[in-house]
């Protein structure tokens, strides 16, 4: 599937090696996230037939995030594509190929660029395919959501601690309430049965806040009284 030079050029482009921030690849982006979405919703939707929606959100928000999707660029060989096409200059063509978060977002404007191209029905397969590790892991595995955050802050150099803030309640039935921090910064909030639970919800949330994963539906409550509300979103 080649793209149009003009389009490829595009998704290739850093914001900051154009004057007009338009020329780069963030418009793309921003429809490559949609049509990454709707991809993968309407792959886990057939494949999962017996799961209700609020467990569907969650593996989509998973296999959709910033994180995931710095994952996949290097699997299918994003960095050497930019390396070999990029038409910016070699500084910003290397911080292209090398920052995890502007990986992801080149991935997603090829994605909103083959969309522009091809049209939805001939990208679709081919995107849940590309992201089909992913979404096996999210299948098979417990998302562990602070090893998520510490793998995407490490290559920042960046310090996680947790602690625990609160427990309440009969110790037949106790609530923990746990804090992430980074760098000293309170990141996010979680609560939950068990101090490790409750950590679990603080990491997603500081995921959520820093915009390595997207909350998959902001207008419903979480799924269990195991998942923290938002303190917050950035991004």
């Amino acid at each position: 599937m080649d793209l149009p030079k003009p389009l490829l050029f595009q998704a290739l482009t850093h914001p900051h090696s154009v004057v007009e921030r338009t020329e780069s690849y963030e418009r793309l982006e921003f429809l490559g996230d949609s049509v990454l979405g709707l991809a993968v919703a309407s792959f886990l939707y057939r494949r999962l037939e017996g799961e209700e929606e609020g467990r569907l959100a969650k593996l989509k928000a998973f296999v959709v995030s910033r994180t995931s999707c710095g994952v996949v660029a290097r699997m299918i060989g994003v960095p050497e594509l930019i390396l070999r096409a990029s038409p910016v200059d070699r500084e910003h063509r290397a911080e292209l190929a090398q920052n995890s978060t502007m990986l992801g977002n080149v991935l997603e404007a090829l994605i909103g660029a083959a969309f522009l191209a091809f049209g939805f029905e001939a990208v679709a397969e081919p995107v849940a395919f590309a992201f089909l590790p992913r979404i096996d892991y999210a299948l098979h595995n417990e998302v562990d959501y602070k090893s998520t955050l510490q793998e995407a802050l490490v290559a920042q150099a960046k310090a996680v601690g947790y602690q625990l803030l609160e427990s309440a309640g009969p110790a037949h039935n106790r609530t923990f309430t746990s804090a992430v921090r980074v760098d000293g910064v309170e990141m996010g909030r979680g609560r939950g049965r068990s101090i490790k639970r409750s950590e679990q919800t603080a990491a997603l949330e500081a995921l959520i806040r820093l915009g390595l994963l997207r909350r998959a539906a902001p207008e419903a409550g979480p799924p269990s009284t195991d998942v923290a509300r938002p303190v917050g979103k950035a991004d």
